[in-house]
């Protein structure tokens, strides 16, 4: 048996055609596997003075469902069903629920959130700078989205704070919104009530208004950076401070934040991003 010699030219045209193989294969999973392979994450939530009710309670967060014409979002409503299936004492809403260009949007919400489930204990939200429409500037967009969360039985926070069970949970209007006011309700937190903070855009966990509050803050906004190169930072994030990406951070004055990679997509591009599903733990905080 005789072996063929490898030129320069086979050489070239072999490697030309595996690298474009794997760009086919990476572009395929960058675009059409990650963007819809969503990540159920666990993790513990301590709160100081929680109650004995509701230790080991559980905490589903949903954050940036994005619904819109960028992307097919219609993966949600089996992944909202998998939520429904875990049953979750409380279930937390983080913003940008729609990626707003017209009404369609407010009609495509409804055939994704007729299919939300609700907590056991309460199911809140607060509005993202999407939520607002065209430049964040549309209140009545946002209105309209409001309207929608509140049909399907979910309590819409803005700058407001609802008590649970025995959990306040404190809800933030968009940053980068018409409403954003967060100093008047941060400020009537009373220290010893069990209590986290909803805040979708991260950037304002390093403004001067959280008046001595010491506990959770649950953000989303940043969506991970959608895109993660190998042991390299996201290149694009929506936040000044860069560090915020995603997942837990102690902010070292008793505050604690979680950032949840978001379940939708703003484009339906992810790489070493997959989309998440944030499931809590509710612990007593001793120390």
């Amino acid at each position: 048996m005789t072996s063929k010699k490898i030129t320069r030219r086979d050489f070239l045209k072999l490697s030309l055609s595996m690298t474009g193989g794997l760009s086919l294969l990476g572009g395929g999973y960058t675009w059409l596997i990650e963007p819809r392979w969503v990540e159920f994450t666990s993790n513990d939530l301590p709160i100081r003075n929680l109650p004995k009710n509701l230790i080991g309670a559980s905490l589903v967060q949903i954050s940036d469902m994005h619904i819109g014409n960028r992307y097919n979002w219609r993966y949600q409503i089996p992944t909202l069903e998998k939520v429904a299936d875990l049953a979750p004492d409380f279930i937390v809403h983080t913003g940008d629920f729609i990626s707003y260009e017209s009404g369609q949007q407010i009609d495509q919400l409804h055939e994704v959130l007729s299919h939300a489930p609700q907590g056991k204990l309460g199911t809140v939200a607060i509005l993202g700078n999407h939520d607002y429409g065209h430049g964040w500037k549309m209140p009545e967009v946002a209105q309209s989205v409001v309207d929608v969360l509140e049909y399907y039985g979910i309590v819409v926070l803005r700058n407001e704070k609802i008590s649970l069970n025995g959990l306040q949970i404190i809800g933030l209007d968009d940053y980068w919104a018409t409403n954003y006011n967060p100093e008047p309700i941060l400020a009537s937190i009373e220290k010893d009530t069990p209590s986290i903070v909803l805040c979708h855009n991260p950037d304002v966990v390093d403004k001067p208004v959280w008046a001595g509050y010491q506990g959770w803050i649950l953000a989303g906004h940043t969506h991970g950076g959608q895109v993660k190169p190998p042991f390299l930072p996201p290149p694009i994030l929506p936040v000044r401070n860069s560090s915020y990406t995603s997942g837990s951070f102690d902010l070292g004055d008793g505050r604690n934040l979680y950032i949840n990679r978001a379940l939708g997509n703003l484009w339906p591009v992810r790489f070493s991003v997959r989309p998440e599903i944030a499931t809590f733990t509710l612990k007593n905080q001793t120390s």
